[in-house]
């Protein structure tokens, strides 16, 4: 197939072209030249920037446009408006922030609204009424031609995300390390690689409407275990409850990566449409070693693609932080 990636030299869409190339497919980047325009030698780049024009393509046709970057309504739709023709198909990488109600996160669950969505701009708070708001505009634009991934964390080499490397950094300096709320608690991730192999087979398969797409079930325990296993750490581990983190004001998922409070109403996403249609998973200690691999020299040499980000979520705690909440939780003992 002819596929047209937007983007497609940062962390996502890396893996995804990756994936397209071993799969013999012809592969078109669009991207400004930013971040690591030399990658992919293999395939065709296409300079130009999304938010003012897509004239660089005027006159092409492709099978499948994979849109990874699709942010705000405006870039989606001017998008599928320059590109669409009767034969294409759409693939835009959504999230699963774009549920109203986490309770209710299946594709028929009611998603995030908001009045301004159309013109408006992206920051963390509206991340997923936007998002919901560009899956919306792209059914409108592409009749029913679209796939939206709704994605959860994604994790793995070329991340530049600070979240994962806090915790990988954070274990592998060893010593008391804050661990937050219940062990039991159950979180999920995915490796971009998985998600990557498999975005690129539902689009030869040419899927369509939503599909949830996060990783497998693991205890926080779990998997903060398993990074102290592959890094060799003898890192120990110090279970702070929510209502002592709260009390600190710990930001979930962000200061603390992984962890929401049960308050929250966190609950698992149900993945099962994504599964029937046969997404898989390497272990979580494989992801651990190639991210830790990489972090080595990679972290350093990609800091244009983290320059160039539209959305930066803080990631980690800072030491002094960690030392004063360990402390409040050794006076509660």
């Amino acid at each position: 197939m002819r596929i047209l990636v937007l983007g497609g030299t940062g962390f996502v869409g890396r893996h995804i072209v990756s994936s397209c190339l071993a799969r013999g497919h012809a592969v078109t980047l669009f991207h400004r030249g930013r971040s690591n325009p030399t990658v992919f030698p293999e395939a065709e780049h296409v300079q130009g920037d999304r938010n003012k024009s897509f004239e660089p393509l005027q006159d092409r046709k492709f099978d499948v446009v994979v849109d990874t970057g699709g942010y705000e309504v405006p870039q989606v739709r001017s998008a599928a408006q320059a590109l669409k023709h009767p034969e294409l198909h759409y693939v835009f990488v959504s999230t699963i922030s774009v549920y109203a109600d986490y309770s209710q996160a299946v594709e028929t669950g009611p998603l995030q609204s908001w009045e301004d969505a159309e013109t408006g701009k992206l920051s963390l708070e509206r991340y997923g009424a936007l998002k919901a708001a560009c899956e919306r505009a792209l059914d409108e634009e592409m009749d029913g031609r679209v796939f939206h991934i709704r994605a959860g964390l994604i994790i793995g080499p070329h991340d530049y995300d600070e979240r994962f490397r806090y915790w990988l950094d954070r274990i592998a300096r060893a010593g008391e390390v804050l661990a937050p709320g219940d062990p039991s608690a159950l979180t999920q991730a995915i490796d971009a690689r998985d998600l990557a192999d498999w975005t690129v087979k539902m689009a030869e398969e040419k899927r369509t409407g939503p599909c949830n797409a996060t990783g497998k079930i693991m205890t926080m325990r779990e998997r903060l275990e398993t990074i102290r296993a592959e890094l060799g750490s003898d890192a120990r581990f110090h279970w702070a409850s929510d209502e002592l983190l709260a009390a600190h004001k710990v930001g979930p998922y962000s200061e603390m990566p992984f962890w929401l409070p049960a308050s929250l109403g966190a609950r698992p996403v149900d993945i099962q449409r994504a599964l029937d249609a046969g997404l898989t998973f390497r272990p979580f200690a494989e992801t651990v070693r190639d991210t830790w691999a990489w972090l080595r020299d990679g972290w350093n040499a990609e800091v244009s693609v983290r320059e160039n980000r539209m959305i930066r979520i803080p990631g980690g705690m800072t030491k002094e932080r960690e030392t004063k909440i360990l402390e409040a939780l050794r006076l509660q003992q």
